[in-house]
Order: structure tokens, then C-alpha cells, then sequence
């Protein structure tokens, strides 16, 4: 993956934007130091993870955040064996 500077994106958009979508990801920098990542528009949906798949299929109890809170709290007062 090639970076270009700010000024040269400005420059040369067109023909980077091309590229990107071409799957030719760049990245432009400024004052020497990465600032973003240019990729195609489809490679964002192929590569996401997405939440809420299993929707329906499980439960999350009710109490969750509590389960084993009494055991978790003896192990920071120094009360568990």
C-alpha cells in the first residue's frame, strides 16, 4: 500500500480515487504522519463484523452484571479461600 501526501491527493484526487476503487488502497499523510486510509466503498461491507447475527437465538439474563458478584468482591477484601 502506497501513501501520498496531502498536497499530492489534492492534486492527483481523480486518479487516486480511481485507483481505490480499482481495490488499490493508499494512504494520505500530512507533515509526514499517516492521517487516513482510502479504500474502496465495498470492501467496508466484505470486511465488517457484523453485530446482532444471532439475534433471537440467545438471552442475556436479567442479572448478568451481578452473577458472581459476592465471590469477586471476597477476592478484593481478601476474604476468599
Amino acid at each position: 500500500m502506497h501513501t501520498v501526501t496531502l498536497h499530492d491527493a489534492e492534486a492527483q484526487l481523480a486518479q487516486l480515487v480511481e485507483q481505490a476503487a480499482r481495490g488499490e488502497a493508499f494512504i494520505i499523510s500530512k507533515s509526514g504522519r499517516p492521517m487516513v486510509k482510502v479504500i474502496p466503498f465495498n470492501t467496508l461491507s466484505e470486511n465488517t463484523i457484523r453485530l446482532g447475527f444471532m439475534a433471537g437465538e440467545i438471552s442475556v439474563p436479567e442479572d448478568f452484571d451481578r452473577i458472581g458478584s459476592s465471590e469477586i468482591a471476597s477476592l478484593f477484601d481478601g476474604s476468599a479461600s
